[in-house]
């Protein structure tokens, strides 16, 4: 596999990456209440990656896309669970199935460290579901650790959704 190109996404290729989001997540439906998988679907395909200061970032190999990110700026309402936090925070990494394996989620979240430093904050944040053990895997490869005073159930059912920070 060649490597990727990871640059900001297009305004044209949203709704591409709203479905291929959606699709990666999909797999999770079948470990989650519907009302879960359904909150988070909503979450996966909503508007909040174009909000004023949201990055959103794409892998792209050849002239396909076959990953993305985004990273949400310090102090935004990126979730209506929680408040803000007073770092950036990465949010609804999604690698399509044929990227998986080649580094490409790898080469996603370090482009939010690097952006995040660039900004000149010391701290990066982001949640995942405790279901998601291989992306929890990476981010603790990164060196992220649990926050968990900035846990949530989003769906009340008893699924965690967990809160990790990096110091960069």
């Amino acid at each position: 596999m060649s490597t990727a190109i990871i640059r900001d996404a297009r305004r044209e290729e949203i709704p591409l990456i709203r479905q291929q989001r959606v699709e990666a997540y999909e797999p999770y439906s079948q470990v989650l209440t519907n009302e879960h998988w359904h909150a988070l679907k909503g979450t996966l395909s909503s508007e909040n990656d174009t909000k004023e200061g949201v990055d959103l970032i794409v892998a792209q190999l050849d002239d396909e896309i076959i990953g993305n990110v985004v990273l949400f700026p310090a102090e935004i309402d990126a979730y209506e669970w929680i408040d803000a936090l007073q770092y950036p925070e990465l949010r609804m990494l999604a690698v399509v199935p044929k990227g998986r394996g080649h580094g490409i989620g790898k080469a996603l979240v370090q482009e939010c460290i690097n952006r995040t430093k660039q900004r000149g904050y010391t701290k990066m944040g982001l949640h995942t579901g405790e279901f998601m053990k291989s992306a929890i895997q990476l981010y603790e490869q990164f060196g992220f650790k649990r926050v968990p005073e900035h846990d949530f159930q989003p769906a009340d059912d008893g699924v965690n959704v967990r809160a990790y920070v990096l110091n960069i």
